[in-house]
């Protein structure tokens, strides 16, 4: 806890209003996360309607997110990243309170991707972020910020649960709507407008040296490589209750439990990796995302072929803490390797690439176990895994290349 207050000390007290945001908001939005298909099941009049909306429940906000977050981060670079922050919340705010009201699952949709669409607030938080502390130890920057959002995700589905035991599902939403305004509201009134004078011949030489620096960095190689690794984990988001029921004959409390370990291991995870990298040359990244990805293949094709409840627990744990050295340090590379005054729009065209993926992992895990069984999952994620694997490779001998031509430092 204390290296914890002493890392956002670092940042500066702009940046603690702003983890704080994250951690809170993102708390408040998964709040009903686990618990839709129980609402969904309800408003549901025939099983084949809930197996579509039971889905669509969760693709439409990523759908809508994917389709918006490019658009909205150009806005951020014209207007501030600022308001696109208070925008977002302000639109979560309102969404989480129409969707409390909702009485069937066509509107219930609606409002989901409606309020994917009016959403993206991780990337302006993001593009804020590096304005707010100056581009210092992006790696580092982007790491705590989704530790915010993991640790939020986990507290926020407890909070829920607490809820829905006490009151009907409605009041779940009605209270991240709340504390979603609220969130809002906070932004706007604290957090404070970047000078223009970001602009000035410092900073633009800054950003010159950046370019220069990291000429030969593939933007879009990098996304692919962080869309690929995003699929390969949400192939399991649908089918990993059934998986542990059909495999282990786990509880529900046991199988919450394992799925929440993922999200703690990169919570421990992502600092670490955070610091083993700052300061690196990208050459020296790329070639541990290499490993990383291999080893996120070992350990996810050992999970699958586990009997062992307990070791299957360990390498979920470690797979999570593999993964905190995947995004946030692939991201910051992505923003290093972008003018200064085009961060909002790559990092949402991130976040587009990234919510398509997670609709396309999503999809495909659905699609395959159906298809040939839950014994596959595993398998399959560990292909991916092998395909990302590769694609690092290719980003690794590009940079090598650049390296040894001088463009990158």
């Amino acid at each position: 806890m204390n290296s914890t207050v002493a890392v956002l000390r670092g940042f500066g007290p702009v940046f603690a209003l702003l983890f704080g945001l994250q951690f809170i908001s993102m708390g408040a939005m998964e709040m009903s996360g686990p618990f839709w298909p129980i609402q969904i099941k309800a408003l549901s009049p025939s099983d084949s309607v809930f197996g579509l909306a039971g889905i669509g429940v969760y693709i439409c906000p990523m759908l809508g997110v994917s389709l918006t977050s490019a658009f909205w981060g150009r806005m951020g670079d014209r207007h501030g990243n600022r308001l696109m922050m208070v925008r977002a919340l302000a639109g979560l705010a309102l969404t989480q309170l129409l969707v409390a009201f909702a009485e069937d699952v066509w509107t219930v949709l609606a409002l989901r991707f409606l309020q994917g669409a009016c959403a993206g607030y991780i990337a302006p938080a993001q593009a804020y972020g590096i304005e707010v502390t100056g581009g210092r130890d992006r790696a580092g920057l982007f790491a705590w910020l989704q530790v915010a959002t993991n640790v939020g995700s986990l507290g926020g589905a407890f909070l829920g649960g607490l809820i829905l035991d006490a009151l009907p599902f409605a009041a779940v939403n009605l209270t991240a709507g709340v504390i979603c305004a609220l969130c809002a509201a906070v932004a706007w009134a604290s957090l404070p407008v970047p000078p223009k004078s970001a602009g000035g011949a410092g900073p633009i030489k800054a950003a010159a040296a950046s370019r220069a620096a990291l000429t030969g960095i593939s933007v879009p190689g990098l996304l692919l490589f962080i869309g690929l690794l995003i699929a390969s984990r949400m192939v399991l988001q649908v089918p990993f209750a059934l998986y542990m029921s059909e495999i282990y004959g786990a509880q529900h409390w046991v199988t919450g439990l394992s799925y929440g370990l993922l999200a703690f291991g990169f919570v421990v995870g992502a600092p670490v990796w955070a610091r083993v990298f700052a300061a690196r040359a990208p050459t020296f990244v790329l070639g541990w995302s290499v490993w990383i990805a291999a080893g996120c293949l070992l350990v996810t094709g050992l999970a699958g072929s586990t009997r062992n409840l307990g070791l299957f627990a360990a390498l979920y744990l470690a797979w999570g803490a593999l993964l905190g050295g995947t995004t946030p340090v692939l991201l910051a590379l992505v923003s290093a390797a972008t003018r200064s005054d085009r961060q909002g729009s790559v990092l949402g065209l991130a976040q587009t690439c990234q919510q398509g993926a997670s609709v396309v992992g999503i999809i495909s895990g659905v699609v395959a176990t159906q298809r040939f069984g839950l014994e596959v999952a595993f398998p399959f994620v560990a292909s991916l895994y092998g395909l990302s694997c590769l694609v690092a490779v290719g980003l690794w001998i590009k940079s090598r290349q650049s390296f040894d031509r001088g463009d990158l430092s």
